[in-house]
């Protein structure tokens, strides 16, 4: 074992792929970490022999899961590995692998904070002159365009799947929510919101699983319904909803995919399994547009809120436009 792999065990995932734990010191919680994942490609003889020539050979890629959520998504990895790319998940603490018994899940008052969890991984990725690409979901695309913009001159692109980049009903229902949310956070950070999450999403992902794409999912790290919703954390959100709202500057090309559609699940049908149940994606469409000079966003007839976990037709033709957009912007 180099002094490179120092650290890294196998993961719940199985075969191919390792975890390493990344500490960041203790909260009034206790000890708090995140958790790497990586997959790595693999070289043919003529690869270790003559050079790996694949178009993302020198890449890696860091992948930050969405709210009430973790990494499992192993085609998602094995597609950029294919590649050439090394892959890395970081589960963000609190969250997944990272949950620590008597921590509340998930639980953050500022969007900033996860910079200690990314510095972290970067630091364990041991990157070199390798490119970076950033790659969230959701949620994870709201912390990930927050840190692309903060941090200029370190990504060489940013991909966002169904990114959380506006408030649900609108930007004006955001600024008007906003004062009542930072009192309540500032005097009563801990309060919970009522649950308006009945599991149709979670539902939805299981009526068009796909038999040829498996995936395996731990109840415990991504419940059917959401996790609870604190005044703290709501807080934080939509204040980074308003950091997105004035416009950042990401100085790299950035690719947002979502569906065609969206639908307020208000009760169950099988339309819920076509369209996002979670975010208002022409909301989203429009918010993208302010995050950067550079902005393709690609809409998926049929796909649901995580665009590679819709019915098969919607999912392969998301993986074929992120490929186009791979080939194009971040190919050699």
């Amino acid at each position: 074992m180099t002094a490179a792999d120092a650290g890294w065990r196998p993961d719940v995932l199985g075969p191919g792929f390792e975890q390493r734990t990344l500490p960041l010191g203790s909260d009034d919680e206790g000890d708090v970490v995140a958790t790497l994942v990586r997959h790595l490609p693999v070289e043919s003889l003529g690869e270790r022999l003559f050079g790996d020539h694949r178009s993302l050979a020198d890449v890696d890629v860091l992948y930050v899961h969405g709210w009430s959520d973790y990494f499992f998504q192993t085609r998602l990895a094995r597609f950029f590995a294919d590649r050439g790319a090394r892959f890395f998940a970081l589960d963000l603490r609190k969250y997944g692998r990272s949950l620590r018994k008597g921590q509340t899940p998930g639980y953050i008052t500022d969007f900033d904070d996860y910079d200690e969890d990314i510095a972290a991984a970067l630091t364990v990725m041991d990157r070199g002159e390798r490119r970076l690409v950033l790659l969230g979901h959701s949620t994870g695309g709201l912390t990930l365009s927050l840190w692309a913009s903060r941090h200029p001159g370190v990504a060489s692109a940013v991909i966002l799947n169904s990114p959380w980049l506006e408030f649900q009903l609108s930007g004006l229902t955001r600024a008007a929510l906003a004062p009542v949310v930072s009192l309540r956070a500032r005097l009563h950070p801990l309060d919970v919101a009522p649950q308006v999450d009945l599991g149709f999403y979670t539902r939805a992902q299981r009526a068009v699983a796909d038999p040829d794409d498996p995936v395996v999912i731990n109840p415990e790290w991504r419940p059917d319904q959401t996790m609870a919703v604190y005044a703290g954390w709501f807080n934080a959100v939509l204040r980074g909803h308003a950091r997105i709202a004035a416009g950042l500057a990401i100085d790299v090309p950035v690719c947002v995919l979502l569906s065609a559609r969206s639908a307020v699940p208000t009760h169950w049908s099988d339309e819920l399994t076509r369209v996002d149940s979670v975010l208002n994606v022409d909301e989203i469409a429009r918010a993208a547009l302010g995050l950067g000079s550079s902005v393709t966003v690609e809409r998926i007839d049929g796909a649901i809120h995580d665009v590679f976990l819709s019915r098969h037709e919607a999912r392969e033709e998301a993986y074929a436009r992120l490929g186009r957009w791979v080939r194009g912007f971040v190919g050699r």
